[in-house]
């Protein structure tokens, strides 16, 4: 790249994709590659899809922006896909640009009514690049770490415990869940800990706010990462998947939120808010993922994969273990394996057609397909996956 930066932390392997179908990328010699990254995550439901490239030109065709003083319909509708998905009946839809935003819209809400209370989340919580949420300032903000709580064998959360104990509810006012990224390391919260931080904190009338930017839009085998667990969001943050590669994100506040706010809108505005051309391909997306039953399509997926990398974790002592959720998933590579080791690995995949992510310096490979995916590709992933690491293992000694 010689006009532009490359993204950061990531190396470029594939520099002219000239065409896509689905999960198939092909370069400009022609070599194909099957998309297991998904487009950094956005591509839900596969690049080139029909249904967004026609919601896109048949919204072009009427209005592609909006000011200040007139919008139109397709904004309403999409808003009411998204907040029927959700249960949030009286609530309020935004559309903004990306899950940064839609994050950041979210805790802003919040802090219109918390006063002066902290808003908690996990230590490892990833939102964003800017702002409030990205910051995350120990006034306004309570860390927690839950690193003993996995290996916790009580069934219930108390202030008996000296980690729970450890949590200020007295001055905590919202909870700011991300149900499965973790930064990108695919850690799982147990069920119990976030079903107990849930109950006392709206047994105090605080609210629980949910980023699904990474684990919404059936990338966990259910339409949003928070359905594994016992809990009704009060505000859900979307991007990424929500748009399939169009830049459109979305925060949903429910009636509870919109009732606290009072008559005033959240304090955010950008040029592209409620963009009638991001409304279309929400709708679009929804509309595809409904008709075609991709929630379930990926639920009966995640099996395939998960079963497949588990086993190549098994048999192999390169591999310290495979985790993963619906069809998000990671490969940790043991500790004696070199962090250059493991981009070599990457590079490996990638020749052999298969791109996975790998952020430089780390010793995970993550895989984020499109919930439209075919079974047989998967199968065709974990044969080459065992046959690389089974060769990098000879390589090595």
């Amino acid at each position: 790249m010689k006009n532009t930066f490359a993204f950061p932390g990531r190396e470029l392997l594939v520099p002219e994709i000239v065409k896509s179908d689905n999960c198939t990328l092909i370069d400009a010699d022609g070599n194909q590659y099957i998309d297991l990254e998904a487009g950094i995550w956005c591509t839900s439901i596969g690049h080139a899809n029909l249904a967004v490239r026609n919601a896109v030109i048949s919204q072009i065709d009427n209005i592609s922006h909006v000011g200040f003083c007139y919008s139109t319909n397709v904004v309403e509708r999409a808003a009411g896909a998204v907040l029927d998905l959700l249960g949030h009946g009286g609530g309020r839809c935004s559309f903004l640009c990306s899950g940064s935003e839609s994050v950041e819209y979210g805790v802003r809400a919040l802090r219109t009514v918390l006063n002066s209370k902290r808003i908690m989340t996990m230590s490892d919580s990833y939102f964003g690049a800017y702002g409030d949420a990205s910051a995350k300032d120990s006034d306004k903000w309570f860390l927690f770490d839950w690193s003993e709580c996995e290996r916790c064998t009580h069934e219930v959360c108390s202030k008996d415990c000296s980690v729970y104990s450890a949590i200020l509810f007295d001055d905590v006012g919202a909870f700011l869940f991300e149900p499965g990224s973790s930064s990108g390391m695919v850690r799982f919260p147990p069920a119990k800990l976030i079903s107990n931080i849930v109950k006392d904190v709206t047994a105090a009338d605080g609210l629980v706010m949910v980023n699904e930017v990474t684990t919404g839009v059936g990338r966990t085998g259910k339409w949003f990462g928070f359905q594994h667990y016992e809990m009704q969001p009060d505000i859900v943050a979307m991007g990424k998947g929500i748009g399939n590669g169009y830049p459109v994100s979305a925060v949903s506040l429910n009636s509870r939120v919109v009732d606290l706010l009072g008559p005033d809108a959240v304090a955010y505005g950008q040029s592209h808010l409620n963009d009638p051309l991001g409304a279309a391909v929400v709708e679009a997306v929804i509309n595809e993922i409904n008709g075609h039953n991709l929630i379930q399509h990926a639920e009966v997926l995640s099996d395939v994969l998960m079963d497949g990398l588990q086993r190549v974790a098994a048999g192999s002592d390169l591999i310290e273990c495979a985790r993963g959720r619906g069809l998000m998933a990671i490969l940790i590579m043991a500790d004696h394996v070199d962090v250059s080791q493991v981009a070599e690995l990457h590079r490996k995949l990638v020749s052999r057609g298969f791109i996975v992510d790998h952020r430089l310096g780390t010793n995970a490979l993550r895989m984020h397909p499109a919930l439209t995916i075919g079974v047989e590709k998967i199968y065709n992933f974990i044969a080459v996956l065992e046959e690389v690491v089974g060769a990098m293992e000879i390589e090595l000694g």
